[in-house]
């Protein structure tokens, strides 16, 4: 009788470490490793998921750093990818250059992600660009072409920089450059709070303020006059383009920002979200990360069952 019921629960176990070996956190590795760019800016990176699915870059925006992509790296339907952060040069753990010229060449935040595609052999990754970020991508499909990469989503990002696609906030980004350091906190707040039409939780809110404490004041002088070749980097890209945007974004005018995108790409497909400011990724993370699982899918598929066949 004791021994039957020892086999019950040993068979019960057996079946319990099955599932859990199944399961996207079994596979799940967390690593944290630097990557150094062409000019020399050493850029924080880290990793989660399964390094064995698709990869997928995720590129945070002004103010940032990896902490902006949590409710997409803990999202059990995401973590069947492998997740890729980096601070951008200039924010969280990245280098940050003294010379303005280090951000103004929007070629080396390109360069940057290039270095990480590279040094990560990050096989046609999905970019994935929110606000600052979307310029980034823009500035890599001009320097380095699409070949290396499967698809890329732009979320509230920043398509150029102009009068017509960004809202005017002069008070906001004068206090944010500010020399006063508590001037320059109250901007960096105001700013943070211009990203939600709801803004998150308390704890959230604080982290992401801390996070925005962390980014260089050189950096944030310097980024509005960075260069933005949205015109060739869309243009001659051939791969799957999404545009995520919420239609209360209080930074980056969806309308304008969409339309001058699809005038340069008519290929490029958008989604507005009702509920959602500028960070539609915080604000509707439940259809976020469902549009941005079935956009991985739809890009890699062909790949996967190409390789199948082979």
């Amino acid at each position: 009788m004791c021994l039957s019921r020892f086999y019950r629960a040993f068979g019960a176990m057996l079946i319990v470490f099955a599932m859990l070996a199944g399961s996207p956190a079994a596979h799940a590795e967390n690593k944290a490793y630097t990557v150094t760019a062409s000019d020399g800016v050493v850029l924080a990176v880290q990793e989660t998921g399964d390094p064995a699915g698709p990869p997928v870059v995720l590129i945070h925006g002004l103010l940032g750093s990896r902490l902006n992509w949590e409710k997409q790296l803990q999202d059990p339907r995401l973590r069947h990818y492998r997740l890729i952060t980096y601070d951008l040069r200039g924010h969280g753990l990245s280098g940050k250059p003294t010379d303005p010229d280090a951000y103004r060449d929007g070629r080396r935040w390109a360069d940057d992600l290039a270095a990480v595609i590279e040094t990560t052999g990050a096989h046609k990754p999905v970019l994935v660009g929110w606000s600052l970020g979307g310029a980034v991508i823009s500035n890599y499909l001009a320097t380095h072409g699409d070949g290396d990469v499967a698809g890329a989503v732009y979320v509230d990002g920043v398509i150029e920089l102009k009068p017509d696609q960004i809202t005017a906030h002069p008070e906001v980004y004068r206090d944010m450059t500010s020399t006063d350091l508590k001037t320059h906190l109250d901007g960096e707040r105001a700013f943070l709070r211009l990203c939600f039409h709801e803004e998150p939780d308390a704890t959230t809110f604080s982290r992401l303020l801390a996070n925005a404490a962390l980014a260089s004041w050189e950096m944030q002088r310097a980024v509005p006059s960075m260069t933005v070749d949205a015109a060739e980097g869309l243009s001659k890209a051939r791969i799957p383009l999404l545009l995520i945007y919420g239609e209360h974004d209080a930074l980056v005018m969806p309308g304008p920002s969409i339309a001058r995108a699809k005038a340069i790409n008519p290929r490029i497909q958008s989604k507005l979200y009702a509920a959602s400011g500028h960070a539609p990724f915080l604000e509707e993370p439940e259809r976020f990360n469902l549009d941005l699982s079935s956009f991985v899918r739809a890009v890699t598929l062909p790949r996967a069952q190409t390789q199948e066949d082979n």
